[in-house]
């Protein structure tokens, strides 16, 4: 099997270092790997496997000669340079929302739709979807094609780490301030103290009320899976460092036994039912993080419905959220459609 060479831009980030993490966890076949960052990040030293690589200037670099760039910086930076590399005919592999919604770029989950790879020629791009919509099409896509899903009401209760390290800083700075008196520690991240707290507001607010983020589960769901699903959503910042879960209502078009939805979703790639009637029998977000697999717990009919099953979902948003996800996307690359000699 063929080596790549393998860039990672915004190495340095949360994202970025658990993309090395994972490349050398899943021992991704590399020939050259560079760690790639802002000037200001320029000469930091990362861990890859037993190596050590230090940080080059994104501005800089050249990328002719590259197989992949996984790209895990926002999207000013990649409105920059992910058309560039795409130029030299490096394949990128984005993170941001810059081009999820494009037509032209394909939005890939591989257990969900790995064949959509092959639009990436259009403009050498492929997307990473939001970190709370991948875990949930992952325990989507196994239902929907067995009974067909009409509607799904979709609660998320999101970590602060989905909002990079200041977040993880604040949350973890005011839960220290709130018990030594005179370190309290006003918001800067969030609109609202996170310790302690929920915030039902993630990403900008919307004309009808709805956010961003919110939003972004709707369209993506339609991209990745079907266009027909109808979804609506209520995304909430939660005071949990990493790990988000998803309580998730499923209408069908048919019946779905409770007992059928388990031996599927069982049977189902990147899944791991965990599923006990009993205290402590189903999964939170402390016990999935470093975990590759999406967790679903609580499956149960809902009675509500003629056709109707509830379900809770939880994955690591810095892995199959956001790492993970991108990593395999550059598998299933080098799988079909690159596989040099």
């Amino acid at each position: 099997m063929k080596n790549y060479n393998l860039a990672v831009v915004g190495a340095t980030g949360n994202v970025g270092r658990e993309i090395l993490n994972i490349l050398a966890e899943r021992q991704f076949p590399i020939d050259k790997i560079v760690a790639l960052a802002s000037r200001r990040s320029f000469g930091t030293e990362l861990s890859f496997g037993d190596q050590i690589l230090s940080t080059k200037d994104l501005e800089q670099f050249d990328f002719l000669g590259w197989d992949i760039a996984l790209f895990a910086v926002g999207s000013e930076a990649t409105k920059l340079h992910a058309p560039r590399a795409a130029k030299a005919g490096c394949v990128v592999v984005d993170n941001s929302s810059l081009y999820r919604y494009d037509p032209d770029v394909p939005l890939i989950v591989p257990e969900v739709n790995a064949d959509a790879i092959f639009g990436f020629s259009k403009k050498n791009i492929i997307a990473n979807p939001n970190c709370s919509t991948a875990q949930m099409e992952v325990a989507l896509k196994p239902l929907h094609d067995r009974a067909t899903i009409k509607r799904v009401v979709v609660s998320t209760y999101q970590s602060v780490s989905g909002s990079g390290k200041e977040a993880i800083d604040e949350l973890w700075n005011q839960t220290k301030g709130m018990y030594v008196p005179g370190q309290e520690v006003a918001p800067k991240v969030y609109p609202k103290q996170i310790a302690f707290n929920v915030i039902p507001h993630i990403d900008v607010f919307m004309e009808d009320g709805t956010t961003k983020e919110e939003w972004k589960m709707v369209a993506e769901t339609k991209k990745i899976i079907d266009p027909k699903i109808k979804v609506t959503a209520t995304c909430v910042r939660v005071p949990v460092f990493v790990g988000h879960s998803e309580a998730i209502n499923i209408e069908f078009e048919e019946f779905l036994d409770e007992d059928e939805a388990r031996d599927i979703l069982r049977e189902a790639p990147g899944l791991m039912v965990i599923d006990k009637r009993e205290d402590g029998g189903y999964v939170s977000p402390v016990e999935c993080v470093g975990d590759f697999a999406t967790f679903v717990s609580r499956i149960r009919q809902d009675s509500t419905l003629e056709n109707g099953l509830n379900l809770w979902c939880v994955s690591d948003n810095l892995r199959k959220g956001a790492a993970l996800n991108a990593v395999q996307i550059a598998e299933v690359l080098g799988q079909r459609v690159i596989q040099k000699a």
